[in-house]
C-alpha cells in the first residue's frame, strides 16, 4: 500500500482506477465509506465511518474522498456500485444546478452539500463514471465493500478504530 498519493500520481501518467463503496447498519445508521485507488503499479486503500449517516452519505463520500487524496490533475476512472452517485454526477446534476440546487418538483436536493462538493472535486480531474453491479464478484468492488465495511466498524460501538 502506497503511503502518499503524491507517489501515486508520479509513478503514472496513465489513469488512476478508483472503486468506491458505502455501507450502512440501518438507513440512517451507523455507516462506511471505503476507496481503493490504483495507479502504476500501485495501491491506496482509504475508509472511515459516520455514527449516523445514510447509504447515500456514504457512496457520495467514499467518492469525495478519493478524488481528494489525489494531489493533481488526473485522468480518473471511477467504478461505483450506486446508480445513485453514477447517474446524479453524470445526468441529474446539470438540472439541479440549473434550478438552484432543486429537483424537477421543486424540493431541496438531498444531500446537497455532499454534491456540491463532489461537483468541485470531481471537476479538478478528467473523470470517467462507471457504474459495475454490486456483490457480483466484481475485485474491486468487493475490496471497496470490504473497505466500507471495515468503515461501519470503526464507529459501531464496542468496535476498535
Amino acid at each position: 500500500m502506497s503511503d502518499g498519493m503524491n507517489e501515486m500520481n508520479e509513478a503514472s501518467e496513465g489513469v488512476v482506477e478508483i472503486h468506491t463503496d458505502g455501507a450502512c447498519k440501518g438507513n440512517p445508521g451507523a455507516g462506511g465509506w471505503g476507496a481503493l485507488l490504483r495507479s502504476g503499479g500501485k495501491t491506496r486503500e482509504l475508509f472511515g465511518g459516520e455514527a449516523h449517516t445514510t447509504n447515500n452519505r456514504m457512496e457520495l463520500t467514499a467518492v469525495i474522498r478519493a478524488l481528494e487524496a489525489l494531489k493533481r490533475r488526473c485522468r480518473v476512472r471511477l467504478h461505483t456500485d450506486s446508480k445513485y452517485v453514477q447517474q446524479g454526477i453524470s445526468e441529474w446534476i446539470h438540472a439541479w444546478k440549473k434550478r438552484g440546487w432543486k429537483t424537477a418538483d421543486k424540493k431541496p436536493v438531498k444531500n446537497e452539500d455532499l454534491w456540491r462538493l463532489l461537483d468541485e472535486v470531481a471537476a479538478q480531474h478528467d473523470m470517467e463514471w462507471l457504474w459495475v453491479k454490486g456483490h457480483a464478484g466484481h475485485e474491486g468492488n468487493e475490496h471497496a465493500d470490504m473497505l466500507a465495511n471495515r468503515g461501519v466498524d470503526s464507529v459501531k460501538p464496542g468496535q476498535v478504530a
